[in-house]
């Protein structure tokens, strides 16, 4: 009989301890998924929702604010999920906010995170859609310093060839670093294009002070840069002054080859520079044309003073004194 009631006693026993265990189980679940509180409803839309589970805890400023309610495809590229928020944060989430998704310390759950806008918005209803903001995954992240790692790797090889090719004086880093005199050349001409650099500001400046000393409004430079009559004429005149200048050489050829012919005795002016036998006879009948104008002048004279022809040139001396009176 004791026996009997020492069963049940721990029957008893055992069935209220699994009720209390069973009741605080629901109590910490429903606490959990926010069943003993007033809630209202707000969502948001993500390209990717990072492993994120229905039951997650949804976090406004790092307090716990309520619980992931569902997870929904939308359509191929937007995930709608649908957050369980406490009635008393209400009051601090405003239409601004924007949520993301993060995990809950380095190797936690996933989490949604509602981060306070900054600007002055209304308080979010029932029912709202809040902006979102998608962060890079962890997966993503390795994956992406995985290629990051292989290029690095490819470009450090390519620089190890590019080194030992320049070790090896191949290519032209390789000659300009190992080479001495190709060195010592390219510092020589580095060298002279910095003298030519010189020269050339020394002459640009020498240009200028000559062109700022143009009067360009008075001068003949001015007036051949602004009119384009002028400059056409000047052009005209150019041109003339070329053809001018042909003609001008076939005239010096033509008489370099009358010289020539002259040299080479040939024609009538080398006869008459060359023949002494001609020389002498001209100058001979110059002497006697010389001579007979002598001769013609004392007989005129003789013819004036005689006694048949004297009245006669008389009269034509009175009538030129006349002649110079009336004028």
């Amino acid at each position: 009989m004791n026996k009997t009631t020492s069963e049940k006693l721990k029957l008893g026993i055992f069935v209220i301890a699994g009720l209390l265990v069973f009741v605080l189980a629901i109590y910490l679940i429903g606490n959990r998924q926010n069943m003993f509180v007033k809630t209202f409803t707000i969502s948001a839309n993500f390209n990717n929702v990072n492993g994120l589970l229905q039951g997650n805890n949804v976090r406004y400023s790092g307090i716990n604010a309520g619980t992931v309610k569902g997870i929904y495809m939308v359509n191929d590229s937007t995930i709608n999920v649908n957050m369980l928020i406490k009635e008393n944060m209400i009051k601090h989430i405003k239409k601004d906010a924007i949520a993301t998704i993060g995990t809950d310390g380095l190797v936690g759950n996933m989490i949604v995170n509602i981060i306070p806008g900054k600007g002055d918005s209304d308080i979010v209803s029932s029912g709202d859609v809040i902006k979102s903001y998608t962060k890079i995954g962890t997966g993503e992240m390795l994956n992406t310093l995985n290629v990051t790692n292989e290029n690095a790797a490819l470009l450090t090889a390519k620089l190890l060839n590019i080194a030992d090719a320049m070790a090896d004086s191949k290519g032209t880093f390789g000659m300009l670093i190992n080479d001495t005199i190709v060195s010592s050349n390219l510092k020589h001409t580095v060298n002279q294009l910095r003298i030519m650099s010189i020269e050339a500001n020394k002459s640009m400046r020498a240009l200028n002070t000559i062109i700022n000393t143009v009067n360009f409004n008075e001068s003949v430079a001015g007036l051949l840069l602004n009119d384009s009559i002028e400059a056409q004429k000047v052009r005209r005149v150019l041109t003339n002054l070329e053809g001018s200048t042909e003609d001008l050489k076939q005239v010096i050829n033509n008489i370099n080859e009358t010289v020539t012919n002259f040299k080479n005795g040939k024609g009538a002016v080398d006869y008459l520079f060359n023949d002494e036998d001609f020389v002498k006879n001209l100058e001979q009948s110059i002497q006697n044309i010389n001579e007979g104008t002598d001769k013609f002048n004392q007989n005129m004279e003789a013819f004036k003073h005689n006694f048949l022809t004297r009245n006669y040139f008389r009269k034509l001396k009175r009538e030129q004194i006349r002649l110079e009176k009336e004028n």
